[in-house]
C-alpha cells in the first residue's frame, strides 16, 4: 500500500513536470511567432532597395534620375501609410530643369525634372534598424 501510493505520487508530479514544460513550449512559440511578424524578411528589405539601387552611383544620366525620383514617388504613395517605407530626397545639383528642386518626401507633389543632358552622382542612406532606403541625395557628376 505504502509503495502504491508513492508510485501515484511520482507518476503526478511527472505528469506536472510535462505540462510545465508544454506550457512553456506553447509560450515560446507564440512568443517567436510575433517578433517574427514585425521584421521584415532579407527578401523584403532587397526588394524593396532594389527599386532604387538600380539609379545610384556616379555618373548617373539625367534620364534615370528623373526616372527614380518617379519610383520615388510612386513607392512613398505605395506605402504611404507606413513611415519607414517612406524615402526622402535631398537635391544638392546645380543642373536642373527649373528652380523647384524635388526636396522632402515626394508624395503627390509635383517638381521639376533634371536636366536630362547632364550627369549626377546618386547616393543613398540606409535606416539603420530596418535596412531599408530612407534617402536619396542627388549631386552634380564630380561632387562629393
Amino acid at each position: 500500500m505504502e509503495n502504491a501510493s508513492k508510485a501515484l505520487i511520482i507518476a503526478g508530479a511527472i505528469l506536472l513536470a510535462i505540462l510545465i514544460i508544454s506550457l512553456g513550449i506553447m509560450i515560446y512559440q507564440q512568443a517567436s511567432g510575433v517578433v517574427n511578424n514585425n521584421a521584415m524578411s532579407e527578401v523584403d528589405i532587397s526588394s524593396f532597395n532594389q527599386k532604387f539601387l538600380q539609379y545610384t552611383g556616379t555618373n548617373v544620366r539625367g534620364a534615370q534620375v528623373n526616372a527614380l525620383l518617379n519610383q520615388i514617388q510612386m513607392s512613398n504613395v505605395t506605402y504611404q501609410d507606413d513611415e519607414s517605407r517612406q524615402v526622402t530626397v535631398k537635391v544638392e545639383a546645380t543642373k536642373w530643369n527649373g528652380t523647384e528642386k524635388p526636396s522632402g518626401t515626394l508624395v503627390g507633389v509635383s517638381f521639376t525634372k533634371a536636366n536630362t543632358g547632364a550627369t549626377y552622382n546618386v547616393d543613398y542612406k540606409t535606416d539603420s534598424k530596418t535596412g531599408l532606403i530612407n534617402e536619396i541625395t542627388i549631386k552634380d557628376a564630380g561632387t562629393k
